[in-house]
């Protein structure tokens, strides 16, 4: 079973309270500052739109679906 949940960590103590179920098992926790990871990737996205290899992956494939952008599916 998985539960998640987002908590907002106000100071260096974070008390989780589990749902029943969870009584009496092992459990794991995963500590991820979700405003870190998002800033990541948005770092990472913009040099993906800088990078000649990408923009030129992203260039192809677009040819390939070019042919069919008026067809009704």
């Amino acid at each position: 079973m998985t539960y998640s949940q987002l908590y907002k960590a106000t100071d260096a103590n974070l008390v989780i309270t589990l749902p029943p179920a969870f009584r009496n098992k092992q459990v794991l926790v995963t500590i991820d500052d979700k405003a870190t990871a998002t800033e990541d990737k948005m770092a990472m996205m913009k040099l993906a739109a800088k990078d000649p290899l990408f923009l030129a992956d992203l260039k192809e494939v677009n040819d390939d679906f070019e042919g069919i952008g008026h067809e009704a599916l």
